[in-house]
């Protein structure tokens, strides 16, 4: 893991919103249209799940418990992914993650807490 910084995270609560940010230090605009940027969460007990991919192309796909609520987005000026989170439930409490991957290449970001609670 690591080689991404991922920040955003936070406390809020339900209903709330937050938005993720993911980049790359260094990395060059060419890399950055090639990339395909994930991100998972993982709550305390539970296996590490997928939320939302943007890819190379700007295609998104959601997970079905956040479809309508969360959007996944990339910045090409900023080289930064973002996932911007809506009407937060306390069953999105978790740890997220971004992932980075083009060609070879594969990149975790060192997580960032979100915590949704009144």
């Amino acid at each position: 893991q690591g080689q991404l910084v991922e920040s955003g995270g936070g406390l809020v609560q339900p209903g709330g919103s937050l938005k993720l940010s993911c980049r790359r230090p260094g990395m060059i605009l060419s890399t950055f249209w090639q990339v395909t940027w994930t991100w998972y969460r993982q709550a305390p007990g539970s296996e590490r799940e997928l939320v939302a991919r943007i890819s190379s192309g700007s295609t998104t796909e959601y997970a079905d418990f956040v479809k309508g609520r969360f959007t996944a987005s990339r910045d090409n000026n900023k080289k930064t992914a973002y996932l911007q989170m809506n009407s937060l439930k306390p069953e999105d409490t978790a740890v997220y993650y971004c992932n980075a991957a083009w060609g070879t290449n594969d990149y975790w970001g060192q997580g960032t807490q979100v915590s949704v609670s009144s």
